[in-house]
């Protein structure tokens, strides 16, 4: 009887201490699941921090679009401007505003970047900018008669390189039927200034097209 219990207590013991090491080996298993799961979601923020990356490259290249772009405007915004001075000089018959004017607008063009556009339209623009300097180049150093001369071939080319261009303001087409048998010239505003004619017929024409 006393060899029975002393038989009992030792399988007892036994039993006891499998169970606590099984315990604790579950323990240490479920400890380990949870750090491979950390490490897992650790991997999977890596992953993330990579888009991020790839995301922050993307934003940078639209940055970079959009500040080419809005260097490309203000080549445009400026050619206008100088060229939007030089009518407003025809329509006040001011020769040497006038001259001023196309050697500022002859200078504009000189510098204006076409790297933006497509090689097509690089074809293009070049042409249109190389008779535009020389119409303004003209226009610096000629007299009244011969300014307005060569203010209509350049108001062609306006017309052209804003086509290809665009801009970032409202333009409007406007039409001298008397001048030369018909010409065109580029205005900020709806009401006719005419540049050819100046004060002897300051309001001969109308609008042709609005350019947005």
């Amino acid at each position: 009887m006393s060899k029975l219990k002393l038989t009992l207590g030792v399988v007892a013991i036994a039993f006891i201490t499998l169970t606590a090491v099984s315990c604790k080996d579950n323990k240490k298993e479920k400890m380990n699941e949870e750090s491979h799961s950390e490490m897992g979601h650790d991997n999977s923020d890596g992953h993330h921090d990579n888009d991020s990356s790839e995301m922050n490259h993307d934003d940078m290249g639209e940055s970079n679009e959009m500040m080419h772009s809005n260097t490309q405007d203000s080549g445009v915004s400026q050619v206008v401007s100088d060229y939007m001075a030089l009518k407003d000089a025809l329509v006040e018959t001011n020769k040497d505003a006038a001259a001023k004017a196309g050697n500022k607008l002859n200078n504009t063009l000189s510098t204006f970047d076409v790297s933006s556009y497509t090689s097509e339209q690089q074809d293009e623009l070049k042409d249109i900018l190389e008779d535009a300097k020389e119409q303004a180049e003209h226009i610096g150093k000629s007299e009244m008669d011969h300014q307005r001369e060569h203010f209509k071939t350049l108001s062609k080319d306006m017309i052209d390189m804003v086509a290809i261009t665009g801009t970032t303001t409202t333009l409007y087409q406007q039409f001298c039927p008397m001048y030369d048998k018909g010409s065109v010239w580029l205005s900020m505003s709806k009401d006719v200034k005419n540049p050819y004619y100046g004060e002897k017929m300051l309001t001969c024409g109308k609008v042709q097209k609005e350019i947005n």
